[in-house]
């Protein structure tokens, strides 16, 4: 039954959402691309896989808010079911969709495990293209959830998964039709709104050693009340994954890990490069020459005394063919690089519960509520490494004799410098990120009659927060490590103190750095106090939205569709810092917990690492958007086409006015089953709450200074209030086909886009700054201090919008299904494949003095030339119960660097922008997963999965800094994986 639907109703189901127009959620639920007995894996597209729609079929796909008999958009979308993602078989969703080979530059728990400031550890986000997660828009049910993160992305390990009945990735932009965030595409999870009875999933699992156990439990119960009108729907869920924890110094693989050997890139002497020889060559086995374990003098006549048991001074194993900071063998007992987790610890919880109620047949009104929280631990790396850039006195009461006694016959100064990974301290660093998200919608949809014509509606309202607090345990503060090592006897008690009166006054107590001597546990809590690095932030999210669509004639060639509405919406935020991060005369409410201390920096950055500042910031956005869908071409002859055309208005408060557009067409061709699309788009991408205002926050990086010598500095990032919009031009065609008669049961898609960023959002990292500096940049040698004493040296970095992206590249997708009855076997086959290859990913950093950096297949970053992912299933057998598949996940080869050049002899001068290397290939990689189900009974089933059959070891990707050296953005990074489950459905 349709009736028209009285305003008065839209205004109670939203909340007042009548005072503004708004975008929609989904008017409708999405017609699956093929029967539900026969879903392949992965479509082909979400919008191609399908039979071809009857003249009553209704269409809804996530790339356009078009709702229409025998519509098909423009933009390609691939879908994943809930049978897809059940043959995937993970504890979280997350780790399903980042092998999709569109989705290149994702987060989760395996990647920034060596970062303790970022504030992205643990965060599942999506990344499209390789454009990063801060271009992805990630939607619940077609609605905006509030960001994880101060730069407003989404965390996808919070949304409710059991219920998740499918997965649109909108390949393309979609600002026009979503708003900002829509560059690189959307990826929109679908939830069962009506779902009904009891289901559960139990897993658990670990790798072949015996780390990373893992244990999922899922449940959800739907029922109907009074004749169906009322639907209560609930949802619990729990995930625990022990991660992969540390195997501290040395060169020692995880868990019994043999394929790691202490990756480095070399950096030869500007001599070496004078003569010939390239700037950087890649080496195994690598030893940092400024530091050992246990202290290491690094200048003057003493220089190669290491220290060991009890203190005793002995000479250090340099190894071979020492360049530069790195040899090859040698002593290697305090390399730090292998302290890296491999994974975090992980948990997730959610509970999730709808409430609707049906008005009448058409109609509904619905509230959800969603809590979750994601807690994750792991250590950055052991000790605190310093890079020989430790200035220690000869009269140092932990001296040995003998060498305190050469210091002062070998150093005019009385100081010496000295290097050491403080493998004394007695635990690791653990950074234990927590975010926890509250979360309510109160919303409308449902159908109704104007002019004679079927519209339908979707309209809520959404508030949403997340608070995120990280703890930073067992780290220095760093004025307080250095009072602490500056130890002297006491002239008048013979008891050893810290030199510094002021520093005594204020509770310091000393420790001995040189040798393996256990640490003066008072000491350890005066440089590394429980109360360690912390933040607290507070994130708000209010949305309110609304979208009509329907049909406004009948044109000569079908129905004239439109879709119009729009959305007000509020980001907020606050983060404070410790005391000691954020600085001790700021305002906080932890100061009670961090005592004054006078020898402390008033201005904060005291940490090692882990400095947080406080700041606060808001904006709203106005929308207001259209789009058109207008066949014009209906014919026996030239077969079908239609245009689609949008056109969306936003209004910021802090970054002003911004314009999205889409223009597209689809042309179903004469020739049997090809379908031509192409669409061209403006997208925006408004600056988040970070980039216009967070706070001042530091890090310690090490850089190269260009003279063979790695310095010790501070990178400071800063806000920027003046940011405006970026803007893209999105570009795609493709062909598409679909079942023909000669192949009724295969489909195959491929499609070419070309993206065009301008005004990117975009800073340089410390090694570009200091680079360009060096190369006479005078705008950037403002921002860089490298010269001072140790602990001054910084490096500024602010965002602005002068920089550039260009991605291009082509996407592939196929799916083939065939009953094997033909052949005298059980059950169907279903072969699935999806590729991409990636043409162009430049980044132009739009600094006078730099040159575009072209991305595709530079392995160290995140957008491999391909990568693909393909899968072979066999449902069916043993009678209809059992079911294999298998599937491959393919890397291609590629480079280091794309911009550095590669030569052995007679190699050119390296400039900033073009390093020389003795060798720029880096290797693809196949990785191999095997999985199958048992359906014991209609209510109950069974399930295998075991990942990287073949334990197919990481290429390790080594840095100048002698860092864990892996990609896990590209490569696998675990290793074999074992899990089972059940399933119960009732």
């Amino acid at each position: 039954m349709q009736t028209p639907l009285p305003q008065k109703l839209i205004c109670l189901a939203v909340a007042g959402a009548c005072a503004v127009l708004a975008m929609p959620a989904y008017a409708q639920e999405a017609q699956p691309a093929q029967p539900a007995q026969a879903e392949a894996p992965a479509k082909a597209s979400a919008d191609t896989t399908a039979s071809q729609p009857t003249a009553e079929t209704t269409v809804v796909v996530s790339g356009s808010r078009i709702a229409a008999r025998g519509f098909t958009q423009p933009t390609p979308t691939t879908t994943l079911s809930s049978a897809d993602l059940d043959k995937a078989a993970k504890p979280n969703i997350f780790e399903s969709l980042i092998e999709l080979p569109a989705l290149q530059g994702s987060t989760g728990r395996t990647t920034n495990t060596f970062s303790t400031s970022s504030g992205i550890q643990g965060l599942s986000s999506l990344s499209l293209r390789g454009l990063g997660t801060l271009r992805t828009l990630t939607l619940l049910d077609g609605q905006r959830v509030v960001g994880a993160n101060v730069t407003g992305v989404t965390d996808v390990s919070q949304f409710p998964q059991l219920l998740v009945k499918r997965v649109d990735v909108v390949t393309g932009g979609a600002s026009a039709s979503y708003g900002s965030d829509a560059i690189g595409g959307v990826v929109n999870f679908i939830t069962d709104k009506k779902f009904t009875g009891f289901k559960a999933n139990v897993s658990g699992g670990e790798t072949k050693y015996h780390d990373d156990k893992a244990g999922t439990v899922q449940a959800a119960w739907g029922k109907g009340f009074a004749d169906d009108r009322l639907h209560v729907t609930v949802s619990g869920e729990f995930t625990k994954q022990n991660g992969i924890d540390s195997p501290g110094f040395g060169q020692v693989g995880a868990g019994g890990r043999t394929w790691y050997n202490n990756p480095a890139l070399q950096e030869s002497t500007k001599e070496m490069q004078a003569a010939g020889l390239p700037r950087y060559r890649m080496i195994s086995n690598a030893q940092h020459i400024q530091y050992a374990k246990y202290g290491l003098i690094t200048n003057g006549p003493l220089k190669g005394t290491a220290f060991g048991p009890g203190g005793t001074p002995y000479p250090f194993q340099y190894g071979t063919d020492c360049v530069g900071n790195f040899c090859i063998g040698g002593d290697r007992e305090g390399s730090v690089g292998a302290g890296t987790n491999l994974a975090m610890n992980f948990k997730r919880k959610v509970a999730y519960t709808r409430i609707s109620w049906n008005l009448d047949d058409d109609n509904e009104i619905y509230v959800t509520g969603n809590w979750a929280q994601v807690t994750s631990a792991f250590s950055p790396n052991p000790g605190a490494a310093k890079q020989g850039n430790l200035s220690i006195k000869c009269d140092n009461a932990y001296l040995p004799a003998s060498v305190a006694a050469g210091c002062v016959s070998g150093y005019p100064t009385g100081v010496m410098s000295v290097g050491t990974s403080n493998g004394e301290f007695p635990a690791n660093i653990s950074v234990n990120p927590m975010r926890t998200q509250r979360r309510g919608v109160i919303g409308a949809n449902g159908k109704f009659a104007l002019f004679g014509k079927d519209w339908s509606y979707d309209a809520y309202a959404e508030h949403g927060e997340n608070t995120t607090v990280i703890h930073v345990n067992n780290i220095t503060l760093n004025p307080r490590y250095n009072f602490a090592i500056d130890a002297i006897k006491d002239p008048a008690t013979g008891q050893i103190v810290c030199r510094s009166a002021a520093a005594r006054a204020a509770g310091c107590q000393p420790i001995n750095i040189f040798g393996n001597v256990p640490i003066n546990m008072a000491g350890w809590n005066y440089i590394a106090p429980s109360t360690g690095p912390m933040q607290h932030t507070d994130s708000s999210q209010n949305v309110v939205s609304a979208n009509i669509n329907g049909e406004l004639a009948q044109g000569w060639a079908g129905p004239i569709s439109l879709a119009f509405g729009g959305e007000w919406r509020r980001e907020e935020y606050s983060v404070y810092g410790d005391p000691y991060g954020a600085g001790l005369d700021t305002v906080s409410p932890y100061s009670a917990s961090y005592p004054a201390d006078p020898t402390l920096s008033t201005t904060g950055d005291n940490w090692f690492a882990g400095n947080y500042h406080n700041g606060k910031g808001a904006f709203t956005v106005r929308e207001a958007y259209a789009e058109l869908n207008i066949p014009f071409l209906k014919s026996a002859t030239f077969g079908e086409a239609n245009l689609n055309i949008a056109d969306r208005e936003e209004k910021y408060s802090t970054a002003g006015k911004a314009r999205a557009w889409k223009l597209g067409a689809t042309w179903q061709t004469p020739i049997d089953g090809l379908r031509l699309r192409a669409v061209a788009s403006k997208d925006v991408r408004a600056p988040n709450l970070s980039e216009l205002f967070a706070a001042m926050t530091v890090t310690n990086q090490a850089v190269n200074n260009n003279q063979g010598q790695s310095i010790q500095i501070q990178q400071r990032n800063v806000g920027n209030p003046a940011l405006k919009p970026e803007e893209a031009r999105n570009n795609s065609f493709g062909l598409v086909l679909s079942q023909p008669s000669w192949a009724r049961n295969f489909n195959f898609s491929v499609d070419y886009y070309d993206i065009k960023v301008r005004n990117v959002i975009s800073s340089l990292n410390p090694q570009q700054e200091v680079d360009l500096c060096y190369g006479g940049n005078q705008q950037v040698c403002s921002a860089v201090s490298i010269n001072g004493p140790a602990g001054t040296n910084y490096v500024l970095a602010q965002s602005f919008n002068f920089a550039s992206l260009h991605t291009r590249g082509v996407d592939f997708e196929m799916a083939y299904r065939k009953n094997m009855n033909e052949f005298g076997l059980p059950g169907t086959v279903t072969l699935r494949g999806l590729a991409s290859r990636m043409i162009h990913s430049i980044s132009d950093p739009g600094v006078p003095g730099t040159t575009p950096i072209e991305g595709a297949g530079a392995m160290t970053g995140a957008t491999p030339k391909w990568k693909a992912l393909v899968q072979q299933s066999w449902d069916g057998l043993m009678g209809g119960k059992l079911g294999l598949n298998l599937s491959e996940r393919w890397i291609g080869a590629g480079v280091f660097n794309n911009e550095y050049i590669e030569c052995q002899t007679n190699c050119p001068l390296p400039t900033a922008a073009h390093p020389t290397i003795y060798d720029n290939h880096m290797p693809g990689a196949v990785y191999f997963d095997f999985g199958g189900n048992y359906q014991y009974s209609k209510q109950v089933s069974a399930y295998f999965k075991i990942d990287n059959l073949a334990d197919r070891a990481p290429v390790l990707v080594p840095q100048t800094n002698l860092s864990l050296g892996l990609n896990p953005a590209v490569y696998d990074s675990v290793g074999r994986t074992f899990r089972v489950g059940v399933r119960m459905n009732f």
